[in-house]
């Protein structure tokens, strides 16, 4: 192996190890209860087909780690902290929480049938928007640290969480498409908050940030 190659991966394995995942792994549970919880309170009042309830569960189920990863980052750059690719992350969910609300009351406007198969983006962007502002963010950070775009990309394609990052954002519209051709509805809202949890997949591409941190300790 070329021995600039090999001590470029060696900076990359030293840096993944300090850069927080394990920190910010625990933000997505809070999410997926409350969510199911304000589901299961809104049905019980009769408020099963609610825009508004829908919003706060869907909002709870698909962002509310972003919330809370939000918070983590806004923590770290008040105390000072050098600036890391879990914070980067956690920015990008952030600032990417406002479009699925955009797009949701867009819809409902436009007369999309919400609850058929042409509404099976609305929870996609509840569960991913955050994911791709995470994705971009992530990408700048690469591209700052890096110093050009090209060697931002070689550091991407051997990243593990911003390879996980992008594949869910991938497949996860596939998989809620599949589910409203088989029949799926959600006329509960805790159909609402178990559709938008299945979707969620943004504590994989921190999962595997985690484990890829405990692996090089």
């Amino acid at each position: 192996m070329d021995d600039d190659l090999k001590n470029e991966i060696e900076d990359e394995d030293e840096e993944l190890e300090e850069e927080g995942f394990g920190e910010i792994i625990r933000y997505t549970i809070p999410g997926f209860v409350g969510a199911l919880i304000a589901g299961a309170l809104f049905d019980h009042l009769g408020y099963q087909l609610s825009a508004v309830g829908q919003w706060i569960v869907r909002t709870l189920a698909g962002e509310g780690e972003s919330i809370f990863e939000g918070i983590y980052s806004i923590r770290k750059r008040i105390a000072g902290a050098a600036g890391s690719m879990a914070e980067a992350y956690g920015w990008g969910k952030l600032l990417g929480m406002l479009a699925p609300w955009i797009v949701d009351w867009g819809s409902r406007l436009s007369g999309v049938d919400v609850y058929g198969i042409e509404g099976f983006y609305i929870p996609f962007f509840y569960a991913m928007s955050d994911q791709i502002g995470a994705n971009v963010s992530g990408s700048i950070y690469l591209r700052k640290k890096e110093g050009s775009w090209s060697a931002a990309f070689r550091r991407y394609v051997r990243h593990p969480v911003m390879l996980t990052s992008l594949a869910v954002i991938l497949i996860v519209p596939v998989g809620l498409l599949i589910a409203r051709l088989l029949g799926f509805s959600p006329t509960t809202q805790k159909y609402t908050a178990l559709e938008t949890i299945a979707a969620n997949l943004c504590w994989l591409p921190v999962m595997v940030g985690w484990i890829a941190e405990r692996m090089k300790k």
